[in-house]
């Protein structure tokens, strides 16, 4: 089963429309929807505390009509007003009761749809091809998953905490104003709505491609800071920290400039929302204080219209912020659904089973058939390549840089699909087993080892998160690094710095040899394995090696033909294709290809 390439681009420049801030919220809503029970109780407490909030202004209007009474009853004068402050009191505690409540409920909801997000977009980009993973940019795809796992708790904090509440104050509001005075109330009011709420969004639209813009500089200043910081020995050793900064400071420019232009446009969009507002009010109290003047409303009344008009557009004050952020958090999420939805290019095929090594104590059988492969269709690196390494034996391949040695290593891991021909491991093609299987029953020491910011003994144990102590010690002696380790202050303790930096190249190899071996896979394959070792190092390991392979198939990608003059078949490649084949012994014999490079191999040790 093979996929096409070319759906490996990064999601940090797209740019979603309004057609994918519905598509957003249908990928989010099955998370949420996980507990409903606790939504419904949420949005119940929410309605809860909207009806109170409304209540809280018209007690007050109770109280105000209620001070009207005359001097000569003063039972009434301490009856009525107490009874009205205490039910004023109690409806501010269930106001606040009710928006607490639903803010707790909806915590456990709005932090489990962050957390599975998050760890579907991890697992998702561990399981995406290498081809993807060579063309992002960490610091990119980095920050579009932090955005986007923020993003999340900015969409519902926004929407339900906000949003939600003001629209169903608003409905209230208009429904009480229709009912208790006459329509011009309730008119007056949904008019300055909707062109309060037309101007936001109109003018927010407008500002959003300033604040695109600025997040796009603010990816790419982040991508370019950690690849200069990932390369800070390259950056020392041409002396290029001047120049590094300036490819740094032309992103933080462009954001500056963005962000100028932001909050300048914020200024207009506070102005119109402020004149809309006040236009409304300054109408509302007109028509409320005329109703004062003929009777037909008390002053409790003009209070109560006041409040009310107040209450609903201190929210919507923030309207313009709201809907930017929420737009904003829509755009980050997408980023990262967008990441979520990344085609995998290497799947296991729906029915695949799990590969079986049939002689454990010995390794598999690998063949390659006829297979050809390019990673760019104008340059094929391999071309109809045909070989087998039968079980428990060391096959080798040499050849110049480009020939194509490592991508046997990368196919064979299943890091790429063929174009044509197969690999079968123990007669079983490998695009018809499980990727994990597969992976599972081989060790690779690549040439380039890269070791994770953690110590020593952490490092080694990756082989076999599960392995005892004395397991790890056992790989470290058998890859010639545990007696290094002991001398070391804090032994297994030590840290190796970011990629390993702390150490040689050479004492990473080693500790890459060792939680291979930590592994025990049925099948090695050492890339250049050997390639920072000194002569010492390495003549010890190649009698290691012998034994090592002693019950595994093994394959050596090699440069230093010293190192594999014991192999039971030597490949010699050339531009893709496998030019010689034999012993040592045979292809010295031949006088070939494989000759002429021992030859030169010895001047230079000589020399």
């Amino acid at each position: 089963m093979r996929h096409s390439s070319g759906h490996h681009h990064s999601a940090g420049n797209s740019k979603p429309s309004s057609g994918n801030d519905w598509k957003v919220i249908r990928d989010l809503l099955p998370y949420l929807l996980e507990y409903k029970f606790r939504v419904a109780i949420a949005l119940t407490c929410l309605v809860a505390a909207k009806v109170t909030n409304l209540g809280i202004p018209i007690l007050m209007k109770q109280l105000i009509d209620a001070l009207n009474i005359k001097a000569d009853s003063p039972q009434a004068l301490l009856v009525v007003p107490v009874g009205l402050i205490l039910a004023y009191g109690l409806l501010r505690i269930s106001a606040s009761l009710f928006t607490e409540l639903r803010e707790s409920l909806f915590a456990r909801v709005t932090q489990n749809a962050v957390r599975k997000v998050a760890l579907q977009v991890f697992e998702h980009l561990h399981s995406l091809a290498l081809s993807f993973h060579l063309a992002r940019q960490t610091g990119g795809v980095s920050r579009d998953i932090e955005r986007g796992t923020r993003g999340i708790q900015s969409l519902i904090s926004y929407s339900l905490y906000s949003i939600l509440p003001t629209l169903i104050e608003f409905c209230l509001v208009l429904g009480y104003f229709a009912y208790a005075y006459d329509i011009w109330f309730a008119a007056i009011t949904l008019v300055a709505l909707v062109l309060y709420i037309g101007f936001t969004v109109v003018v927010t639209e407008w500002r959003t491609h300033f604040r695109r813009t600025m997040n796009d500089m603010d990816s790419k200043a982040n991508q370019k800071a950690i690849d200069s910081l990932l390369n800070f020995e390259t950056v020392k050793y041409f002396g290029n920290e001047a120049f590094e900064a300036s490819r740094y400071d032309q992103n933080l420019v462009r954001y500056q400039a963005a962000a100028v232009k932001s909050q300048k446009s914020l200024a207009v969009l506070n102005f119109g929302q402020q004149t809309i507002i006040a236009v409304g009010l300054v109408l509302i109290l007109w028509r409320a204080t005329l109703g004062v003047i003929d009777g037909s409303m008390t002053l409790g009344d003009l209070v109560l219209v006041n409040t009310l008009m107040i209450q609903l557009y201190i929210p919507l004050n923030f309207l313009g912020v709201i809907y930017r952020e929420i737009k904003q958090a829509l755009t980050d999420m997408d980023r990262m659904f967008s990441l979520l939805n990344t085609e995998k290019e290497i799947a296991d095929a729906p029915n695949a089973k799990s590969l079986v090594i049939g002689n454990q104590g010995c390794g598999p059988d690998v063949r390659f058939e006829n297979v050809s492969f390019h990673y760019d269709a104008k340059r094929e690196i391999l071309k109809n390549v045909s070989f087998n390494i039968p079980a428990g034996t060391i096959t080798a391949v040499v050849g110049q840089s480009g020939a194509g040695k490592s991508t046997l290593a990368r196919l064979l891991f299943r890091f790429y699909d063929v174009q044509s021909g197969n690999i079968l491991i123990d007669d079983q093609n490998i695009v018809d087993v499980t990727q994990s299987s597969l992976r599972k029953a081989i060790g690779i020491v690549p040439q380039d080892t890269v070791l994770f910011n953690d110590t020593i003994g952490y490092n080694i144990a990756y082989g076999n998160p599960n392995a005892s102590i004395e397991e790890v010690h056992e790989a470290a002696r058998a890859a010639q690094i545990d007696r290094f380790i002991q001398h070391l202050p804090d032994g297994y303790n030590t840290q190796v710095g970011e990629r390993g930096l702390k150490l040689s190249g050479g004492e990473k190899q080693r500790v890459a040899i060792a939680r291979t071996l930590l592994k025990k896979p049925a099948m090695l394959i050492f890339d250049e394995a050997t390639s920072a070792l000194d002569s010492k190092t390495e003549r010890a390991f190649q009698e290691e090696l012998l034994g090592l392979a002693k019950n595994r198939t093994t394959l050596i990608i090699a440069h230093r033909l010293s190192t594999i003059v014991h192999a039971d078949q030597i490949l010699v490649m050339d531009h893709g294709q496998i030019v010689e084949r034999g012993t040592h012994a045979e292809l010295l014999a031949a006088n070939g290809r494989y000759a002429e490079m021992w030859q030169m191999q010895e001047r230079i040790a000589l020399d």
